[in-house]
């Protein structure tokens, strides 16, 4: 297929609407040739020599023709402004004036009240994987308005100038991955590296087009790997780089010092929009799986427990008695899935995963999701004090609707809990409480059988107020104890103090969100 049309400049103005994505074009001027059917970082003598090199320039000339820009198009509605004087006729009986510039559509049927569009665009970068044209970008750039969809059209423009359109080949919101492909032969394209053997401290080179300015090469090194930015999930592993990213380097490649692809950058940390030198990327070893499932026409097969998860920061950690941030504390328990079946508890503590210790860097979602589906693995967990072991059979993970229908996401009502009073002195926990009864339930949308004690007042000075905790909030346990009575939260507050504890762990619902653990310090 031939090229549609050549490559014009135009004009694009830009706005930050996301905190970390990244939006832009790629566009890279080729100082070399590149071969046909030849990947542009195969072997050759191009490659830096050990330590700081030189120049980057053999490199990037030889990488260049390989890093795309994406521009995709899509008409979203737009609220009509109404016309002051034509609101002023229509409200004292007037007749209404014809809208300047709106009678010609009104004219061919499209009525006072028809919706109205506008064309919207969004610019980013991808890179060739295969002389026949397909290409990886990032899922966030081919996403429609509000997150569902596609957008309408995307074009895909080369280093030359020549530009394509591109088909939606398959993208997974889990990654923010997805795969195009263009019509074409003999293009140039590029190779995966393994990000595995990246080190802090190694030079990598980011090619992009930021803001529109057209094809842009940035050098640094790797200041990190498997930094988290989200505090959890399969996918929360970058490799953040000095290098400058900006917004316009989205989907482009990062690529180590022999040529190879061992990152995707994809998001910023600013608090302006712009580089300050905390760029990220999704690390090789996480993408290219994705990718070769969606080439071949399948959804990424990822592993799934089913249960809830929080880390063991210092206040979870010290009610435990446990030392921080090793192991997670299992929330909840999703029923019927792996978790489960393998008999896995709420409060449990989740120490290692088939062999692998569960830390910062190695969560328990980030082991299981890189585990084959149906494989079996021992869970190494903590049960009131109790070390024990649990054999797992991974499942498959549901899609990121199913698991958001899952979370809920409800709000409490200060509703039936009475008039808001200070908290007394002494009051276990710096909380008043009250027993849930049917309307209470009711009000804070909780389930009919739910059964606990409702918070209905919280000292702000208290380590309570502290964790995020509020009126409203109602608590389920304590110390893995059942409490349906005020009583029953006082007595397990004053055996946590005889045993020499300085904070409980405490179970919180919240209206109809997830269930979730607190540590809480006991008050003198």
């Amino acid at each position: 297929m031939k090229p549609t049309k050549e490559f014009r400049p135009v004009r694009y103005a830009y706005g930050v609407a996301m905190a970390l994505l990244l939006g832009g074009t790629a566009f890279s001027v080729a100082t070399g040739e590149a071969g046909a059917q030849v990947a542009q970082n195969a072997p050759s003598t191009i490659a830096p020599r050990a330590g700081a090199p030189t120049s980057f320039a053999d490199l990037a000339a030889r990488l260049a023709p390989a890093v795309v820009n994406i521009s995709t198009k899509q008409r979203i509605p737009v609220r009509r402004q109404v016309d002051p004087f034509e609101e002023f006729f229509r409200r004292f009986g007037g007749q209404v004036p014809d809208s300047q510039g709106q009678g010609q559509g009104q004219g061919q049927g499209q009525g006072q009240d028809s919706p109205q569009t506008r064309e919207a665009g969004s610019l980013g970068s991808g890179f060739l994987v295969s002389p026949d044209g397909y290409i990886v970008t990032n899922n966030h750039l081919i996403q429609g308005v509000n997150g569902t969809g596609t957008v309408d059209s995307v074009t895909v423009i080369l280093a030359d100038r020549r530009e394509y359109p591109a088909r939606i080949i398959g993208r997974d919101t889990a990654s923010d991955l997805a795969l195009l492909k263009i019509e074409g032969s003999n293009l140039p394209y590029v190779n995966w590296g393994d990000s595995r053997q990246a080190r802090v401290g190694d030079w990598v080179v980011a090619i992009g087009n930021p803001y529109g300015l057209g094809g842009t090469v940035t050098a640094g090194i790797i200041s990190a790997l498997h930094r988290g930015i989200t505090g959890g999930g399969a996918y929360d592993r970058y490799i953040q780089t000095d290098a400058s990213i900006n917004m316009g380097n989205s989907g482009g490649p990062m690529f180590d010092m022999s040529g190879n692809v061992i990152g995707i950058n994809s998001a910023l940390i600013s608090p302006t929009g712009a580089s300050v030198g905390i760029g990220l990327a999704i690390p090789a070893e996480a993408a290219k799986p994705v990718i070769d499932s969606l080439r071949r026409g399948q959804l990424p097969q990822r592993g799934y427990l089913g249960v809830g998860l929080q880390p063991l920061d210092e206040s979870i950690a010290d009610s435990l008695g446990l030392p921080k941030d090793r192991g997670e504390l299992v929330r909840s328990v999703v029923p019927g899935q792996a978790a489960a079946k393998a008999g896995l508890q709420q409060g449990d503590v989740i120490l290692r995963v088939n062999g692998r210790d569960v830390t910062l860097d190695e969560t328990v979602s980030y082991i299981i999701a890189n585990t084959s589906v149906g494989s079996r693995v021992p869970l190494e967990i903590i049960r009131d004090g109790r070390r024990m072991t649990l054999q797992a059979q991974v499942g498959q993970r549901p899609t990121e609707e199913d698991l958001a229908k899952q979370s809920g996401g409800g709000q409490d009502q200060d509703q039936a809990l009475g008039q808001e009073s200070p908290v007394a002195p002494g009051t276990a926990l710096g909380l008043s409480l009250q027993s849930v009864n049917p309307q209470i339930a009711r009000a804070l949308s909780l389930p009919e059988t739910l059964r606990g004690v409702v918070i209905t007042s919280v000292d702000p000075n208290s380590d309570a107020a502290e964790q995020g905790i509020r009126r409203g909030d109602v608590i389920l346990s304590i110390n893995r104890q059942q409490v349906t009575t005020p009583a029953a939260v006082l007595a397990a507050v004053d055996t946590a103090r005889k045993a020499g504890r300085v904070s409980v762990l405490v179970l919180i619902k919240r209206g109809t969100a997830p269930e979730r653990f607190v540590g809480i310090k006991i008050t003198n």
